[in-house]
């Protein structure tokens, strides 16, 4: 007689995390990660459903059931294999991807209970692999075709790691000094430390990329110089162009774009001045402008600053905040306060040209039109000023302009993106481009996404050659 099975868990064993009062007051990462025994029990829960949902609502396509039996199995190095054959980059997308909906949507187990937490799962064999030794795979033998990699972030990231994978020889072009694009610069460390992302760019190096950092594509080459010396260019260059409202006194001074912001924070370090050389100036009462995952960012790490006040404006309910949930309770457990059906309409200085508040209207939502989307509209003679002295304005970003500039036959969109087929192929012969320059500011896994369809493209390009 067989023995019976394991009854099932309705509920995915909760991620510890640091508490609220202690995370106010440094930088360190908010989540601590599963340990091997919350893993193994989690693991468990996974149905092993043979036509596997999941994978299609990954959009990398990981082999999510076949990585978490290995881990069921403890097989933590065989389970970083199976990820990797389709993402290189999943101590990152475990920590900051939409897993909620994403994969696990499509989870049936989330049909009678929570579903598998597939990225927590991600993220703690990533981890148990760096701390153990990356395992580099075999690459199949050199093609001699080279292909030019415009931009470190995960688009271009992933973009170089399938073509080396692939025999072809790849190098990266970073504008930045460091690797990483917005998982470097946007995203704070106490969300995505950076020595995930160091690490995860030093295992694309390990197969054989060639990265050259502090390279501006648009001055050092142009497109057209890059291809006479490769065989194919893909851009993945970002949306790091700064978005603003065109209201009266957006140039007063204490007014940051969110951009510019991370950047001071994440980049340069400015939480830890002095020993860090870039301060920032930040005042007692600051208000964010946006209801994203980076207005989310820019409170939170106004709140570790030291700030006393910190509002996030927003101009639409709770329920349409584009920010992932985790990140709006995690704010709200950190004292920040919400400002919904609240839009900014002038900013108002003090005699020394400092931002000293703002003027605000209260909004509605209309009725759903046919895509289900409700107008905010605003309220008659509900204006009202709030009290600040600065204000960080996350309303969105653009891809920067000097690829467009200096790339004559390049077709983009009239908000600036890149305009490509379904494959990354752009109007050029030979010239792919994938992630936020081409579908404007979105998720680290969506421009992943884009980065293997474009690299699976270049590939059979070169294989024609």
């Amino acid at each position: 007689m067989s023995a019976p099975k394991p009854k099932i868990s309705k509920e995915a064993v909760p991620m510890p995390k640091q508490t609220p009062e202690e995370r106010r007051y440094n930088f360190k990462e908010v989540a601590i990660g599963y340990n091997q025994e919350n893993a193994l029990l989690e693991a468990q829960r996974c149905l092993q459903c043979r036509e596997a949902p999941c994978i299609k609502g990954c959009p990398v396509g990981v082999h999510i059931p076949v990585f978490i039996k290995s881990v069921k199995e403890s097989k933590f190095e065989e389970a970083a294999k199976q990820i990797k054959e389709q993402n290189s980059l999943p101590a990152v997308c475990g920590r900051v991807c939409p897993q909620e909906e994403q994969c696990q949507s499509k989870c049936t187990l989330g049909k009678i209970g929570e579903p598998v937490s597939i990225g927590r799962l991600e993220r703690y064999v990533a981890d148990w692999e760096r701390e153990h030794g990356f395992v580099i795979p075999e690459k199949r033998p050199p093609t001699g075709k080279k292909v030019a990699v415009i931009g470190a972030g995960p688009a271009g990231l992933t973009v170089a790691s399938d073509l080396i994978k692939l025999g072809h020889e790849v190098t990266v072009f970073e504008a930045l000094h460091k690797p990483g694009g917005v998982l470097t610069y946007g995203i704070p460390e106490f969300r995505l430390p950076k020595k995930i992302v160091e690490a995860e760019a030093e295992y694309i190096q390990k197969l054989g990329v060639t990265l050259k950092t502090d390279a501006l594509i648009g001055r050092l080459y142009t497109i057209e110089e890059l291809l006479q010396q490769f065989n194919a260019v893909f851009i993945g260059t970002g949306a790091g162009l700064p978005t603003f409202l065109g209201i009266p006194g957006e140039n007063l001074c204490r007014i940051y774009s969110a951009n510019e912001f991370l950047i001071r924070v994440n980049l340069m370090r400015s939480y830890d001045f002095p020993r860090a050389a870039t301060p920032i100036c930040v005042g007692q009462k600051v208000a964010v402008i946006g209801g994203g995952n980076v207005a989310m960012d820019a409170a939170r790490c106004a709140v570790r600053l030291g700030v006393k006040e910190v509002k996030i404006v927003y101009r639409r309910s709770r329920e349409q905040m584009p920010a992932r949930a985790e990140e709006i309770e995690n704010a709200e457990e950190e004292g920040i306060e919400f400002e919904f059906l609240t839009s900014p309409i002038r900013l108002i200085g003090d005699e020394r040209r400092n931002v000293k508040a703002i003027e605000c209207i209260r909004m509605q939502l209309a009725e759903p039109d046919k895509k289900g989307r409700r107008a905010a509209i605003p309220v008659e003679g509900s204006n009202f000023l709030m009290d600040v002295d600065t204000v960080i304005m996350a309303i969105g970003r653009t891809p920067n302009p000097i690829i467009k500039q200096t790339t004559e036959g390049l077709v983009t969109a009239e908000w600036g993106g890149i305009v490509v087929d379904e494959n990354g192929k752009t109007s050029i012969e030979g010239v792919y481009a994938g992630g936020d320059i081409v579908t404007g500011e979105a998720t680290v896994i969506s421009a992943m996404g884009a980065g293997r369809r474009a690299a699976k493209a270049i590939h059979e390009l070169l294989s024609k050659k």
